[in-house]
């Protein structure tokens, strides 16, 4: 086995952003994420959400891709809601998802943030770039690039979690 510290902050939203992650439907969500996590070998960290989408911080394998990994949970979770009892409607995701990665060092404060879902939603402290999920992909080739040493295009303007001052979570 190779050595690995691969640690990535996942996020996605229910299907039309709907308010179907309802507090009795919680629990079973969460605990059901990290048990398929686990028959994965993803490491779970922090899940945690709000009524219209999840975060998760996760340990990834290097012989998994990201993509396959939120595509089995996001498809297993579904399933496994529509089963639960007492949901009114139907459960899914849409599609996409949000994915960034860390650093040993920024995966505490990033566990904090999930952890603090509820309160940075109630209190409007949630960071836009951090709740981001897309349906198509939108890697970092896109607006926001700037000249590098190596070229054009070949790395962002700042590091999204190499902050002045305050932790950005």
């Amino acid at each position: 086995m190779a050595f690995w510290r691969l640690y990535y902050h996942l996020v996605w939203a229910t299907k039309n952003r709907e308010p179907v992650i309802v507090e009795a439907l919680e629990a079973s969500l969460y605990s059901y994420l990290v048990h398929k996590a686990s028959e994965l070998g993803v490491f779970v960290y922090a899940a945690n959400g709000w009524v219209d989408h999840m975060h998760l911080i996760v340990a990834i394998p290097p012989a998994l891709a990201v993509a396959d990994v939120a595509k089995r949970l996001k498809g297993a979770s579904s399933r496994e809601m529509n089963r639960v009892d007492g949901v009114q409607t139907a459960f899914a995701w849409q599609r996409g998802y949000g994915a960034l990665s860390l650093g040993e060092r920024q995966r505490p404060d990033a566990e904090a943030y999930v952890r603090r879902q509820k309160a940075h939603h109630s209190e409007q402290t949630t960071l836009a770039w951090l709740e981001r999920t897309m349906e198509f992909d939108e890697g970092p080739g896109r607006p926001g690039r700037t000249e590098g040493p190596l070229g054009q295009g070949l790395h962002e303007a700042g590091a999204a979690y190499d902050w002045q001052g305050d932790a950005p979570f």
